[in-house]
């Protein structure tokens, strides 16, 4: 495990497993042990890089937490790659995780082999209503009074990663940092920048689209629009909510390895 120093913050990596490289990015809020139902099989075939963004896992706070954005993540993990020399990639990204993938493969597209995009951020079309969410989800107070309760709404299936990802949303994830850097994200999530519905048709590397049936945040129908716009993209709704590799790992598994080899 280690803390990567880069010009636009700091990214705390472990690393387990040894071949080819697959890099694991995780939702806002959010933790690299989200992905530990997953990580023993994904581990066993490839070298798996778990990065923890900033103010979640086992990364500091960036310096000004309020100005966080899903933008600033992708730059974080462009420069991360280019850091470690990472090229052939895998990619498994949950949201904002694959929003930042989904950046990565547009701008350093001889570098990203494959992406599994589960409940992607960044294909939203948005309305009022979507809009108005996002900046009230976008102030703190409201981020801080519903980090648990949406746990619970969009995490459907009990399993021992889904309490822990609800207990580290109950507590880890309401530090002040983490609150100004959640409610930052969603604010982000209306900018224009945000938006990849213009660009999808860039994208060159094999994409899987991995969609939760019952999740409250990105909507199937979402995840089935944003395979639609990627060239060869093939999208799986599962029954399931927000994040299913912690949700239903066998299934997740089945989908996914066959998929990555």
């Amino acid at each position: 495990m280690s803390l990567i120093q880069l010009d636009a913050g700091v990214l705390h990596v472990d690393e387990q497993g040894s071949g080819e490289p697959l890099l694991l990015l995780h939702a806002n809020p959010g933790d690299p042990r989200d992905f530990d139902a997953v990580l023993p099989a994904l581990s066993e075939r490839y070298r798996v890089l778990r990065l923890s963004w900033p103010a979640y896992g086992f990364s500091p706070a960036p310096e000004s937490p309020a100005a966080a954005s899903a933008m600033q993540f992708a730059t974080l993990l462009e420069q991360l790659v280019l850091k470690l020399d990472l090229s052939g990639l895998r990619i498994i990204g949950n949201s904002v995780g694959a929003y930042a993938a989904v950046r990565l493969a547009l701008s350093q597209p001889q570098r990203v082999r494959s992406l599994v995009l589960v409940s992607p951020g960044g294909f939203t079309a948005h309305n009022f209503f979507t809009r108005d969410f996002c900046r009230f989800k976008g102030r703190e107070y409201v981020t801080r009074a519903l980090n648990g309760i949406l746990a619970w709404r969009y995490l459907r299936h009990k399993t021992p990663v889904t309490l822990a990802m609800r207990e580290r949303a109950r507590r880890e994830q309401k530090s002040p940092a983490a609150v100004a850097v959640n409610a930052a994200l969603w604010r982000s999530f209306i900018d224009p920048d945000h938006d990849l519905r213009a660009v999808a048709a860039d994208i060159t590397a094999a994409t899987l689209v991995l969609g939760g049936r019952y999740d409250p945040l990105i909507p199937a129908a979402e995840s089935r629009h944003a395979a639609a716009l990627i060239p060869g993209a093939h999208c799986v709704i599962l029954p399931c909510g927000h994040a299913p590799f912690a949700e239903i790992p066998d299934i997740f598994l089945a989908m996914v390895l066959p998929f990555l080899e």
